[in-house]
């Protein structure tokens, strides 16, 4: 049965958890989480105690439903985001803030994240290759300009948007995933988690949930 451990220590998920390279926001956790605790106190604050609760990852598509323009269109517009991550064994909670916009007649949408605090911004940048019917997450560091790739791709199954890629780590098959989902018109959430056994079991380490400005 898909899912994850429903109780499990930052420990547990720092271990298992590796560094994402193709994930979109793998410099800004690594980066920018770590050091929002590090220099800037008042900007994250470490959670200690009673572990981290997850709600159970959705499980990965058989036969992926087809994309169409206008599936991001809920995410457009101007969002508050309180953040909690993994860094260093502890999860950081820490607030940024993102403006979204559909182009190109809903098959591409822009996202720009900011962090005020760290003086941290990058772009999100997803699109749907219209001749295949699918969905593609891309990740922009504004210290770089550079934009990952490939992509986490990916489907909308039952409202939730799943997007995955695999790699090797270690000599070991990854799969990295991206979903977002708790779709509404004021709200949304989205979590980043990977997979050692081929999206049975899932470590979540980064969690945003979204609410409009």
């Amino acid at each position: 049965m898909s899912g994850i451990i429903a109780y499990a220590t930052p420990r547990a998920i720092a271990e298992k958890g590796k560094p994402m390279k193709h994930h979109r926001r793998a410099l800004l956790g690594a980066g920018a989480a770590a050091g929002a605790a590090a220099l800037l106190p008042g900007c994250a604050t470490p959670q200690r105690g009673a572990p981290m609760q997850f709600d159970p990852m959705p499980p990965l598509p058989t036969t992926p439903t087809p994309g169409k323009p206008g599936d991001f269109d809920f995410l457009t517009g101007e969002w508050r985001i309180h953040q909690r991550s993994i860094a260093n064994g502890e999860w950081l909670e820490y607030e940024g803030e993102a403006t979204v916009h559909a182009i190109l007649a809903g098959i591409c949408s822009v996202e720009e994240l900011r962090i005020p605090a760290r003086n941290f911004s990058g772009m999100g940048l997803r699109l749907l290759d219209v001749e295949n019917r699918v969905w593609s997450d891309h990740w922009v560091n504004a210290r770089s300009g550079v934009v990952t790739t490939p992509g986490q791709t990916g489907s909308f199954e039952s409202g939730a948007g799943i997007f995955v890629t695999d790699d090797v780590d270690n000599g070991q098959p990854v799969k990295y995933a991206g979903v977002w989902d708790n779709i509404t018109p004021t709200s949304c959430r989205w979590r980043q988690a990977s997979s050692r056994d081929g999206g049975q079991t899932w470590d979540q380490n980064w969690i945003m949930e979204w609410r409009r400005a």
